[in-house]
């Protein structure tokens, strides 16, 4: 047997397993939570075998198979000993220990291997302050604690490696992954590339349009910026190279907009999920606070590309390359994604949990697929699509299954240290009771640890640190966790360790750093927005109306301000009373009082009025 088809096997058993569980409800929690990552791991060691291509490819055979065979080992221990671990909460004997230490090895190993370095050393750092913290000076002293306490916080409980993110991660992310992937492979993914090309193709800047709308649509299925970059920018990245974009704002484009695909709901990144189970709330609540940001995101981004578009005359997309409305519209390439968000819908709307929502999404697909294509495709070419879905789905799940564990593990050690709430004092003392000021503390710690880190591991860091500071300054949590969690996000996107706009750079084959620079510029209204949760309720479509349209008109008015400001966009004609223009009306629109959202967008409105009837004059 080949190493492609063991990889295959274990990716369609990982989306099998997931499958099931979401029809017939997941295991017990850490019966669950085990046979979920004895898969992941088992597949990861397949996936990204340790040495592959060199001469010592031997010794890293026999460190993965060790590394598996003790995973494997410490996942059955677990399944088997469940009851007694739940009821009786066992001391830590030399085997636990030896079984702990293999397994968050295991998980650390693997998270070196698909995102980098900086992911295990921060777990690492975690547990060497829960064993030695009592040797530090300062407030940042703990009482210490030993290897038997620290194994049986992290592995005989779920507290650990067993708890809420490891949780997630096998029950609601899984299933949304492996939804996400057999809606992409049964046509929804050319579906919504052909969708962005009609809808965004013919206005200026065609081509970068067309990225932010099909980036927007991938990246809410995917979650993950990265990722998305790497699969939408080999199409729109090269599309705007050949129609003369120049290089390092096409890498920004899809950087950045691929970006916002987490932050868009109805489907949001992994981070979404948990964010949901650490406040407590059903997740059509985090749907509900973040609809209006993610609008703004969206409309500050194409604002910015037509500003630009004008400014540089960037090209349309040629009519030869454009779908028609009939190919797009076309049954099969509607109905199975109709019948999939109408599944998943119907499943929140009859209270099931999400897990099993996203079932009934399954579900809708594959009937709606199976009525569209049978007939056009053999069974051979369906199944193919289908177990394409599968392989893709349990090959997605193990950097979520890997990082989550891992993320589990170093919040553990967060919340037994007590570290959080020391940082969170140190915050507010440094900033006093100024909520803008600890928000803004708060926000470029945010950005810092967020660096070269996914975002679901980089809001599962800022959350359990940084969150309890906005709170403990009267910040409501829903508010506070969107905040961080965008931050978290756009660290993707913000130099020096901007990894979204690197893979985007390697695919325009440009330097990162001009295109750094064009991704900051067009992402300029995400490193506002955040703040606008603070200062207008309305932003979270709560309060009254009033509130929301406060909201709305502060939202409008930086949308289209800072994007016009960033670009040169002319309100008057003399660049320094414009720019002048431009930080009055943005002033404005940010400052929290009633009125003053309105006056900046009558401002606004009143320039940019005055400017067209200015032009029109000037036309002979």
């Amino acid at each position: 047997m080949t190493v492609e088809r063991i990889q295959k096997g274990l990716a369609v058993l990982v989306g099998l397993f997931v499958l099931y569980t979401a029809a017939t409800g997941p295991f017990e929690g850490l019966i669950q939570r085990a046979l979920f990552l004895a898969l992941v791991t088992a597949l990861g060691f397949a996936l990204y075998p340790l040495g592959a291509g060199k001469p010592w490819r031997p010794v890293g055979l026999a460190i993965d198979l060790a590394l598996a065979v003790v995973t494997l080992a410490a996942c059955a221990y677990v399944v088997v000993n469940y009851d007694r671990i739940m009821t009786e909460l066992p001391w830590a004997t030399g085997l636990d220990m030896a079984l702990t230490a293999g397994l968050v090895l295991a998980v650390l190993e693997l998270g070196r291997r698909t995102v980098g370095l900086i992911f295990p050393i921060l777990v690492l750092l975690g547990l060497g302050y829960a064993l030695f913290g009592n040797l530090l000076p300062g407030p940042l002293r703990h009482r210490g604690f030993g290897v038997d306490f620290v194994t049986e916080t992290i592995f005989l409980g779920d507290l650990g490696i067993w708890g809420m993110l490891t949780g997630v991660a096998a029950t609601v992310i899984a299933a949304f992954v492996l939804f996400g992937a057999l809606l992409l492979h049964t046509g929804g993914g050319q579906a919504f590339m052909d969708l962005a090309m009609r809808l965004g193709g013919r206005q200026p800047g065609g081509a970068a349009k067309i990225a932010t709308i099909a980036s927007g649509l991938f990246g809410m299925i995917s979650g993950s910026a990265v990722a998305n970059v790497a699969t939408t920018g080999n199409f729109t990245i090269p599309m705007m190279i050949r129609l003369g974009y120049p290089r390092p704002f096409a890498a920004a484009v899809e950087a950045v907009a691929s970006t916002g695909g987490q932050i868009a709901p109805p489907i949001m990144g992994a981070a979404a999920f948990v964010m949901a189970e650490i406040l407590g709330v059903p997740y059509l609540t985090i749907i509900v606070g973040a609809i209006l940001p993610a609008v703004l995101f969206y409309l500050s981004v194409f604002m910015t590309v037509h500003f630009v578009a004008q400014r540089r005359g960037l090209a349309v997309v040629p009519d030869s390359e454009m779908p028609d409305w009939a190919t797009i519209l076309a049954p099969r390439r509607v109905l199975p994604i109709l019948a999939a968000l109408g599944g998943l819908g119907v499943g929140i709307w009859l209270g099931r949990s999400i897990a099993t929502s996203a079932f009934y999404g399954i579900v809708g697909l594959l009937i709606a697929f199976l009525a569209t294509e049978t007939g056009r495709l053999s069974p051979r070419a369906m199944a193919g699509k289908l177990l394409g879905g599968l392989e893709d789905a349990g090959k997605g799940m193990v950097i979520i299954g890997v990082l989550l564990a891992g993320a589990q593990v170093l919040v553990s050690m967060i919340n037994l240290t007590g570290i959080g709430v020391t940082l969170s004092s140190l915050i507010v003392s440094v900033a006093g009771d100024s909520v803008v000021l600890v928000a803004v503390i708060v926000g470029m710690v945010c950005l810092i640890m967020g660096m070269g880190l996914p975002t679901t591991a980089a809001y599962v860091l800022v959350a359990a640190v940084l969150a309890p500071a906005m709170t403990s300054v009267g910040v409501d949590p829903l508010a506070a966790h969107l905040f961080v969690f965008y931050f978290a996000t756009i660290s993707v996107i913000t130099p020096p360790v901007c990894v979204a706009v690197f893979v985007g750079s390697g695919i325009a084959s440009t330097n990162w750093l001009p295109a750094a620079g064009e991704a900051v510029r067009l992402g300029a209204v995400t490193y506002i927005v955040p703040f606008l949760l603070l200062l207008y309720p309305g932003m979270l479509l709560g309060g009254g109306p009033l509130d929301v349209l406060e909201a709305v008109a502060a939202g409008l008015v930086l949308v289209i301000a800072v994007p016009g400001l960033l670009a040169g966009a002319r309100l008057h004609g003399v660049r320094a009373v414009d720019i002048g223009l431009y930080l009055v009306i943005i002033a404005l629109a940010i400052y929290p009082h009633p009125v003053t959202p309105f006056v900046a967008l009558a401002l606004l409105a009143g320039a940019y009025l005055t400017r067209r009837s200015q032009r029109r004059r000037a036309m002979p």
